[in-house]
């Protein structure tokens, strides 16, 4: 077989430089637009994160920065209280530098259809300041009135605290407790309500430690 003639060898090497310019030009093309983009994602990201830390932690409790005053946990039986299997940031608020409340990301793991994803904001004197639910795969219709936008349900929180591990009204009525449950669906409030105890169960032990 003959070699590629000089003519040919020139086209080649003319198409390998032109395909070679196009990816180099759509690399920095993409490079640009996520350079346009990505500030206006985490601005958004951080306007809405905002937005949820005033709902379960009202502002009138704090002068301080809670999304820049955090803490990462990585203790185990911390992320298990949390239903958390990774590291969890926790955000911290004060008042005039003293401890005022903590929002606490925690994990239903055993919601009708899987983990339900919660905000806790617990006030330091170990009160519920509001929950919230993130995220979920309930039934639309039943398990999905955990949400503030479908039931006032999950207001049923607010101002509750937990004098000890074993206080019998942290459950649903159904179970002897003080929580509502929905008709055809009591697996999902009483997965959000242990949940949230198992939160307050946390911030009642290492309060302290947590603000730290």
């Amino acid at each position: 077989m003959s070699a590629p003639s000089t003519p040919l060898i020139q086209i080649m090497l003319r198409s390998a430089g032109k395909l070679s310019a196009f990816v180099l030009l759509s690399i920095l093309l993409l490079l640009g637009i996520k350079s346009l983009t990505d500030p206006v994602i985490t601005e958004a990201e951080q306007q809405t994160l905002q937005t949820l830390l005033d709902q379960v932690m009202p502002s009138e409790y704090y002068d301080n920065q809670p999304m820049k005053d955090t803490l990462t946990i990585t203790q185990t039986p911390w992320l298990e209280s949390l239903g958390a299997t990774s590291p969890v940031t926790i955000y911290r608020a004060r008042k005039n530098g003293n401890p005022a409340g903590l929002v606490l990301p925690a994990i239903a793991p055993n919601g009708y259809s899987g983990n339900i994803y919660l905000l806790v904001g617990v006030l330091s004197d170990g009160r519920i300041a509001g929950v919230r639910v993130l995220k979920h795969k309930e039934t639309p219709g039943l398990g999905d009135k955990i949400e503030a936008e479908k039931s006032p349900w999950i207001m049923e929180f607010d101002g509750r605290n937990l004098r000890d591990n074993n206080d019998p009204r942290w459950a649903v009525k159904k179970d002897g407790g003080d929580f509502d449950q929905f008709t055809g669906a009591t697996i999902t409030p009483r997965a959000v309500v242990q949940a949230v105890k198992r939160t307050l169960q946390l911030v009642n032990e290492h309060g302290d430690k947590l603000y730290e």
